[in-house]
């Protein structure tokens, strides 16, 4: 009797299949698509959310009984000087920061074939201007992203100048000229 009943009911769910046509049969795939995806990612993230949103209360209500500070002046004159003359490196650093091009040159699997330096001193500067010029060789993908973890890696360093060139049209490898100008600090820190 059991087995009689369930025969009866596959076959009504076979009809209603058949007349809900194709329109249909896609609403039910993702109502039913929807519902694992609410089982499978959503729930699980619940348990998280609640932990940040009580996280968020804390924090207003600390922010709420704390007294609030004032807020920082502004330095001044020779203070905003100094303080600017501070972010550069000290002069005697500049082989460390050569070492990093080195390194993100060897990340990047850039090429340099040689380099020059020239440090330019000029008069009553505090900042000295190194000059690094590198000719390098590597695929234009490759030197774009040299170029920007390089001054990303060494954040007192600009660049000057690029010249690209290309042997042939069909050729992948550049070859490029970058200078770069290092500005040091002379004074002492």
């Amino acid at each position: 009797m059991d087995r009689v009943i369930l025969e009866k009911t596959l076959l009504r769910a076979r009809w209603q299949m058949l007349r809900l046509g194709t329109a249909g049969k896609i609403g039910i795939g993702l109502l039913v698509f929807s519902a694992v995806f609410f089982i499978a990612a959503v729930l699980p993230r619940r348990e998280e959310s609640s932990e940040l949103m009580d996280k968020a209360q804390a924090l207003q209500v600390r922010m709420r009984t704390e007294p609030v500070s004032a807020p920082d002046r502004k330095p001044e004159g020779d203070e905003a000087l100094q303080i600017f003359y501070a972010f550069f490196p000290r002069i005697d650093s500049s082989p460390l920061w050569i070492k990093e091009l080195v390194q993100v040159a060897e990340q990047r699997e850039v090429q340099i074939s040689g380099s020059e330096y020239r440090m330019v001193r000029e008069r009553d500067w505090k900042l000295a201007r190194y000059e690094i010029i590198l000719p390098v060789r590597g695929r234009y993908p490759q030197l774009r992203a040299f170029i920007a973890d390089a001054l990303r890696a060494v954040p007192a360093m600009a660049l000057v100048d690029v010249a690209f060139k290309r042997e042939n049209v069909g050729s992948e490898v550049l070859e490029a000229r970058l200078r770069f100008s290092l500005y040091l600090n002379e004074g002492k820190k």
